[in-house]
């Protein structure tokens, strides 16, 4: 993903604080030292210079390596950015005469005020989407309740119909059951022979 380059802001910001880094490591001198190490500077004069520079960098390093901890822990140099950001469009706004918004910084404006004044408009539309969308989903709600009111009472009306079958044949094989079946059995016996005799030979 391609990052927006950095704003003149950061950028004079850190070229500044790495010189200082720089200066504050360095600003102890090498003559500073033999002063307080005289015997071993003048023993050692190579050794004593390497191991002064040593310390310098060192400190340079842990120096450098500590502002840009704090730099991540603390988001300042994308912090940075929207500062000048938010700087470069008020100056702009300014030229162009937009001095009366709602969002214009004045002196007797609390900084919460302004924040509340430039992110409503933001969540204006954010409300407008989500009302659109819970309407669409209110209607899919209800469109989705009348097909299953139709369905429940086409439900109702199979197992009403289910029912009254259910109960016609019940009433067929109770009245069934009330025939004598010696009866039938000589009907059966009967009617074979009638249609028997009825066939031509």
């Amino acid at each position: 993903m391609k990052t927006a380059p950095d704003s003149k802001r950061w950028t004079h910001f850190h070229s500044a604080l790495q010189l200082a880094i720089s200066r504050s490591a360095h600003k102890w001198t090498y003559e500073d030292f033999q002063e307080c190490f005289t015997l071993w500077c003048k023993e050692e004069p190579h050794g004593a210079e390497g191991i002064f520079n040593t310390v310098s960098r060192h400190m340079e390093d842990q120096i450098h390596q500590s502002c840009e901890n704090l730099f991540k822990e603390f988001n300042v140099r994308d912090s940075i950015n929207i500062l000048h950001a938010v700087v470069s469009e008020a100056r702009a706004r300014k030229q162009r005469g937009e001095i009366h918004g709602k969002d214009v910084w004045r002196e007797d404006l609390a900084p919460r005020a302004a924040v509340r004044a430039r992110t409503v408009r933001v969540m204006e539309s954010e409300v407008e989407r989500i009302r659109a969308e819970l309407q669409a989903l209110e209607e899919e709600n209800a469109a989705l309740y009348a097909r299953c009111k139709d369905n429940d009472e086409k439900q109702r009306a199979a197992d009403a119909k289910t029912v009254e079958l259910l109960d016609i044949l019940d009433d067929v094989y109770t009245k069934w059951s009330q025939v004598p079946q010696d009866e039938i059995g000589v009907w059966a016996l009967e009617s074979a022979e009638n249609v028997g005799f009825a066939q031509p030979p």
